[in-house]
């Protein structure tokens, strides 16, 4: 067996530390120039009443946007009950559609952000963007919002974004979170990560640290990859149960909520361990369902999949079988999580209430702010 080099163990605790602790239409929708005038607002009321729909709340049962690598983004949508949907992009009509649809629009400027907002002849309207950002040195800043609650609210886009690093931003993509007006930075890391990777913290943003893990570690990669998944799984749980992770994640709600801190980022050094369980927390505080919640969760998968490949590239196939447990984001190691919430609280919202100091008047709060309806 060939013994990992000293980069790759080096690495290795890096790793471990920071991950670990140790949608052709359907229903004939129609793009639009880009160009085509602005019809009447949005907001104002196009159609005769029709059915209650109208007057209760966003009817999209799902919608996204999606950004191409040539610039084009893809809107897709489905509203039961609804005739018709109207995209409005940069001032524009740029697509019509029905009560199910996938679009191409192109011809958009380019922008740090583009935003549509999609308008039902029925009910109220929704606006998105795609929830990635696509930023090059920190390809898993995303948005938290754009997704669906089980009562049928969506969690607001442009307030919460989970990230990798911020340490690795360039100077080209710092630019873009210093437009995007990013108030707080919250890093998740131990000590020794800040010290060794410190933020590139946008200008005007308070930087502000919340320790999961409460201290530093120095973990050596496991002997076998089945150890590295048992260690991942067993970190896990640290999420639920530790006092320092209690206190961070408690932090995270508490400014989440906090008038004046958004948009806000957090953050440890992947976006995926650390992250991911404060992402899924919030989440699931918000009513997403459980399976949204884990969608979220593995995309983290997607996103890394370029970087994590050419770090397992560096690697004998021995350390870096050992390694990929550690770089992926796996639903064995978010039902550890979901699994200690259960025995130790009882129940999620008993988690909240006494592993998080949450009040139902906290919780109310950080669901108004939060939530669109």
């Amino acid at each position: 067996m060939n013994s990992p080099s000293t980069a790759a163990v080096l690495s290795a605790r890096r790793i471990a530390v920071s991950f670990m602790a140790a949608v052709s239409a359907v229903g004939g929708a129609t793009p639009l120039a880009a160009a085509d005038p602005l019809g009447p607002s949005p907001e104002a009321s196009q159609h005769a009443p029709r059915a209650p729909l109208a007057a209760h709340g966003i009817p999209f049962t799902d919608a996204t946007v999606t950004q191409q690598e040539d610039g084009s983004f893809v809107v897709a949508w489905r509203a039961p009950g609804v005739a018709s949907v109207t995209v409005y992009a940069e001032g524009r009509v740029v697509a019509r559609g029905g009560t199910e649809a996938r679009v191409t629009v192109r011809g958009l400027p380019a922008v740090d952000r583009q935003w549509f907002r999609l308008v039902p002849d029925q009910g109220d309207p929704l606006t998105l963007a795609d929830r990635s950002l696509h930023l090059r040195s920190v390809p898993n800043f995303r948005d938290v919002g754009g997704i669906r609650t089980t009562d049928g609210r969506w969690v607001k886009m442009g307030v919460l974004y989970r990230t990798d690093g911020l340490h690795s931003l360039s100077n080209a993509d710092l630019a873009v979170l210093q437009r995007l007006g990013i108030r707080t930075d919250l890093d998740l890391r131990v000590p020794a990560e800040r010290a060794e990777a410190p933020d590139r913290v946008p200008a005007g943003a308070r930087y502000v640290t919340a320790d999961v893990l409460g201290g530093d570690f120095t973990p050596e990669l496991p002997a076998t990859a089945a150890a590295s998944a048992r260690m991942m799984a067993g970190t896990y749980r640290w999420y639920v149960s530790r006092p320092s992770a209690l206190d961070a994640y408690r932090t995270l709600f508490r400014l989440a909520d906090t008038a004046g801190s958004a948009p806000l980022a957090f953050h440890c050094t992947g976006g995926k361990d650390r992250t991911g369980w404060g992402t899924a927390a919030l989440l699931t505080a918000l009513g997403v369902d459980r399976d949204t919640v884990v969608r979220d969760y593995l995309a983290t998968n997607d996103y890394l999949a370029a970087r994590n490949a050419a770090t397992l590239a560096k690697e004998t196939p021995d350390t870096a079988a050992r390694l990929k447990p550690i770089l992926d984001a796996r639903l064995r190691y978010l039902n550890t999580a979901f699994d200690e919430v259960k025995a130790r609280f009882g129940t999620f919202d008993t988690y909240l209430r006494q592993g998080l100091g949450l009040s139902q008047q906290d919780l109310d709060r950080l669901r108004e702010t939060l939530l669109v309806a």
